[in-house]
């Protein structure tokens, strides 16, 4: 039986720790993760939290979700802008982004590795963001689909060297030392 989108927000609100998702009606608990997966999610919050302004932008790990065609998914990383945020100070509901986001971030991890490419990033494509990555920590790559003006997106793996987010401005990974 699916699971309606106001039963999936009392139970994430209820039940934080669990990092429940809902995925097409059917509850999807996200499994605890590698070290690796932790470390790469972390240092890459602190990376870019060091240079994006943070007027115009935070940056989340396994906090705000976002929704699509009633489906509700937690990335391991996102940058929200803050003009979504501020209306939303003081609510005490769910924190979740309809709005598509400027960058949206799955570190891959064998548990939950195709299920974030087969499905999440297919609805991170349709709601629109400007570019998901998925860092897979033990290829040492970062596979980057960037929104297109057409509405496609282009694919596009890196394994060295410097990544620019194209929707963040003066943002810049140095995946060489990203991955040491």
């Amino acid at each position: 039986m699916p699971v309606s989108e106001k039963t999936y927000r009392q139970l994430a609100l209820e039940d934080f720790e669990g990092q429940w998702e809902l995925h097409c009606g059917k509850l999807v608990q996200k499994p605890g993760m590698s070290y690796e997966h932790g470390h790469l999610t972390n240092r890459l919050v602190l990376w870019l939290g060091r240079q994006l302004d943070e007027d115009e932008y935070t940056v989340r790990s396994n906090h705000a979700r976002t929704r699509t065609s009633g489906s509700y998914y937690l990335p391991d990383v996102c940058v929200v802008p803050m003009a979504l945020v501020r209306p939303h100070r003081g609510e005490r509901g769910l924190e979740f982004y309809d709005a598509s986001l400027p960058l949206v971030v799955e570190v891959w991890s064998p548990s939950t590795g195709d299920y974030d490419l087969n499905e999440k990033l297919r609805e991170y494509q349709r709601r629109g963001d400007s570019e998901i990555w998925l860092i897979h920590p033990y290829d040492r790559t970062l596979t980057a689909w960037r929104r297109q003006p057409d509405g496609s997106y282009a694919e596009s793996l890196f394994t060295s060297g410097i990544v620019e987010p194209v929707a963040l401005p003066n943002v810049t990974i140095d995946l060489d030392r990203f991955f040491d």
